[in-house]
C-alpha cells in the first residue's frame, strides 16, 4: 500500500495530466490564432475564442492544485524549485496572468480598436511563451542539475544554468507542440465543414511535430539527464511503455485521417496521459532530482493526512462542477 507522500505525489501527477489535457489546449488555441491565415482566418479565430471562453479560467484550478500541494506537502522541494528556477517560473506565471488579462480586454474592448489589437497580440505571444516555460521547468526539475543540500535546503549556485540546458529546452518545445496538438484535435470536434478540415490538417502536422521533438528529447535525456533518462529508456518497463505510447499516438493520427474525431480526441488525451505518466514513473522517487525525494522532503505525516482528507472533500465538490461545466459548454 502506498504511503502518504506517494499518494500526494500521485495526486500531483493526476492534476498535471488534467491541466495539460485541458489548460494546455487553451494555450494551444492561442498559438493557432497566430497561424490563422487564408479566407477562413477570421472564422478560425472566432471558433477558437468561442471554444475556450467558458472554460479557460476554470482549467487553471489544476495548476493551482499542483502548486499548493508542492508548497504544503513538499516544502523543501518547492523552495528549491522557486529559487533555482525563479526565472522560468516567473515567466510562466506572468504569461498566465497577461494571457488572461489580454483575453478579457480583447473581449470587452468596447470598440477601442487599439486596445483590442494590442490585447490580441499579447494573448497570442503569451500563449506560446507560457507552455514553453512550463515544459522548461518540468525538464529542469527532472534533469538532475539542481543540487540541494538536504540538511539546510540551500540551492547550489548557478540558478540560470539548469534550465538553459538542451534537455529542459527540448521538453519545453515538446510541451508547446503537445498543447498545439491537443487544441487542434479538440477543435475538430468543436467545428464543422471546411473549418473542421482546417483543424484536422493542423492536428496531423502538430501530432507529427510532437513525435519529432520527443525523439531528440529522449536521446538527450539519456546522456544529459540520466536521473530520468536512464529509467525512461533502459528500465524493464520502458520498452512496452514506449510501444504502448507510440501505438496510441499513431492510432490518434489514423483516427484523424479517417475523420473519427471523437476517437482522435480520446486517443490524444490518452497519449498526453501516457507521456506524463512516463515522466512521473521515471522520475520517482525524486521530487527534485537527485537530492530531494518523497522521503526526505515530505512534510509531517499529520500535514499530509490532513491534506488528503481536504482533497477528498474538495473532490466531491470540484469534480461534479467540472463535469457540469463541460457537459453544458462542450460537445
Amino acid at each position: 500500500m502506498p504511503d502518504l507522500p506517494q499518494l500526494v505525489g500521485a495526486v500531483i501527477l493526476v492534476a498535471m495530466i488534467v491541466y495539460v489535457a485541458s489548460g494546455g489546449a487553451d494555450f494551444g488555441s492561442g498559438v493557432w490564432e497566430l497561424f490563422a491565415r487564408g479566407p477562413r482566418g477570421q472564422q478560425q479565430v472566432r471558433a477558437l475564442r468561442v471554444a475556450i471562453a467558458p472554460i479557460w479560467e476554470a482549467n487553471h484550478v489544476w495548476l493551482i492544485l499542483v502548486v499548493v500541494l508542492l508548497f504544503v506537502c513538499f516544502p523543501a522541494a518547492f523552495a528549491a524549485i522557486m529559487v533555482a528556477l525563479h526565472l522560468p517560473v516567473t515567466l510562466m506565471l506572468v504569461g498566465i496572468v497577461l494571457r488572461g488579462a489580454a483575453f478579457a480586454f480583447q473581449s470587452y474592448a468596447a470598440g477601442d480598436h487599439a486596445i483590442e489589437r494590442h490585447s490580441v497580440r499579447l494573448f497570442r505571444v503569451a500563449s506560446m511563451i507560457t507552455p514553453m516555460a512550463l515544459g522548461v521547468v518540468a525538464g529542469a526539475v527532472a534533469g538532475g542539475h539542481i543540487r540541494v543540500d538536504a540538511a539546510t535546503g540551500a540551492v547550489a549556485p548557478g540558478a540560470v544554468r539548469p534550465w538553459l540546458l538542451p534537455f529542459p529546452l527540448l521538453v519545453g518545445l515538446m510541451t508547446l507542440s503537445l498543447c498545439t496538438y491537443l487544441a487542434a484535435v479538440y477543435m475538430t470536434v468543436e467545428t464543422e465543414g471546411p473549418l473542421r478540415e482546417d483543424f484536422r490538417r493542423r492536428a496531423l502536422v502538430a501530432g507529427c511535430a510532437v513525435g519529432a521533438v520527443a525523439l531528440p528529447a529522449a536521446f538527450v535525456a539519456h546522456s544529459e539527464a540520466p536521473v530520468i533518462g536512464v529509467p525512461l529508456l533502459a528500465s524493464a518497463w520502458s520498452v512496452p511503455f514506449h510501444v504502448t505510447t507510440g501505438v496510441v499516438a499513431v492510432a490518434a493520427l489514423v483516427a484523424l485521417g479517417r475523420r473519427s474525431f471523437r476517437t482522435a480526441r480520446f486517443l490524444a488525451i490518452a497519449q498526453t496521459a501516457l507521456i506524463l505518466i512516463g515522466w512521473g514513473v521515471a522520475q520517482y522517487p525524486f521530487v527534485l532530482a537527485p537530492d530531494l525525494d518523497v522521503g526526505n522532503c515530505a512534510a509531517d505525516p499529520a500535514v499530509l493526512a490532513a491534506t488528503l482528507i481536504v482533497l477528498g472533500a474538495g473532490t466531491v465538490l470540484l469534480v461534479p462542477a467540472f463535469v457540469c461545466l463541460y457537459r453544458v459548454f462542450k460537445q
